[in-house]
């Protein structure tokens, strides 16, 4: 069965025999060195200093990293203004509200690229705002966030930028040379090619030092402080950081997230020109989409549970758009083990339905 859902992914060999590894006791030095090879090639990745910047792990799905990052980085004082253009924008907002975090949610139509020039007159409204908010790639609809023009509007007003890379971190450009960026929270079992229960969030170690502590088990400040000393407060899931490792060593084989960039790129347009073809358009355009996964018109006559049903029993599966737009739209992501030829299968099986 080939996973064309955003997350989990469909595994290489590879990684899915790290998983056979022996077991390991997370107090001993063999596991330190596991965990410290993580930190050191996410933090490779994308040529970070690490001296500026660190990996900070944790156990839990993207969400336990964007949640971390979130409750962690704005501070006591702060104020945070969170872009939403789909599900998860709404999910940081649900997550300031819950740990009573000072913010504000500007909320757009779900088809909508994030407004600058509201957000821009939304901050000047209010100097109490600190940070912003925002989902790089919004996986609600497949929109890729321009997060240089959102830097820019933070650093012309010295504020500083959180971003959800959950769907996007090892497959899209993101500049953490831009200096309004102080974290970037992102997990193993997307574009990374590794298996669920690990995420992470690579982050300044100058917004590590004045991190808020209002969580217990997701503390950044602590799993920060701790893990720099090869140390770890609770008990990590082992084995999904061995897949982890394996994944990122994988990943630097194959080129590094250029590489994964223009694979994602090449199988997504192979996948949307052969659904034109077949009469099926996309949400948005290519040029407004990530490379990650794209967002489709359901086939006229055909609802989402009917073609869900006919591609599993070939061997695939899709996903379903989210909330209302679960009657108009399904998604399919190229992340994963998957190859032109499985897109090719993918494209016989449309033909089969819609002929």
């Amino acid at each position: 069965m080939l996973l064309l859902n955003p997350g989990p992914v469909t595994l290489t060999e590879r990684v899915r025999n790290s998983l056979l590894q022996t077991d390991l006791c997370h107090r001993e030095s063999e596991f330190f060195d596991l965990q410290e090879e993580a930190r050191t090639r996410l933090v490779d990745l994308y040529g970070l200093d690490a001296d500026e910047w660190q990996a900070v792990l944790m156990t839990g799905s993207g969400t336990a990293a964007v949640e971390s990052m979130t409750a962690a980085l704005v501070p006591q004082n702060g104020k945070l203004l969170v872009v939403e253009n789909g599900v998860y924008g709404e999910r940081i907002s649900q997550i300031a509200t819950q740990y009573g975090i000072a913010h504000e949610s500007l909320k757009h139509d779900w088809m909508q690229a994030p407004d600058l020039a509201k957000i821009a007159e939304r901050l000047d409204a209010d100097k109490a705002f600190t940070h912003v908010a925002v989902i790089h790639h919004e996986t609600t609809t497949g929109r890729l966030n321009d997060l240089q023009a959102l830097g820019a509007l933070c650093r012309e007003r010295g504020l500083r930028l959180l971003v959800d890379g959950v769907s996007s971190f090892g497959a899209e450009a993101i500049d953490f040379a831009d200096a309004s960026l102080d974290a970037v929270a992102a997990t193993a079992n997307k574009c990374l090619h590794g298996v669920p229960g690990a995420s992470f969030v690579l982050v300044r170690r100058a917004a590590l030092a004045q991190a808020a502590s209002r969580t217990y088990y997701l503390d950044l400040g602590r799993l920060a402080r701790l893990q720099d000393q090869r140390n770890t407060p609770f008990t990590p899931s082992v084995h999904a950081y061995y897949a982890l490792v394996e994944a990122l060593r994988e990943l630097a084989d194959e080129g590094g997230w250029q590489a994964r960039h223009a694979r994602y790129a090449a199988l997504a347009e192979q996948a949307r020109a052969g659904l034109a073809e077949r009469g099926i358009g996309s949400v948005l355009p290519p040029e407004q989409s990530s490379v990650v996964l794209r967002a489709y018109r359901l086939p006229d006559g055909v609802a989402y549970p009917q073609l869900h049903d006919a591609l599993k029993a070939r061997g695939f599966v899709i996903y379903a758009g989210q909330g209302g737009l679960s009657a108009e739209l399904f998604r399919i992501s190229t992340m994963g083990n998957i190859h032109a030829a499985d897109i090719d299968r993918l494209l016989q099986g449309f033909s089969e339905l819609t002929r």
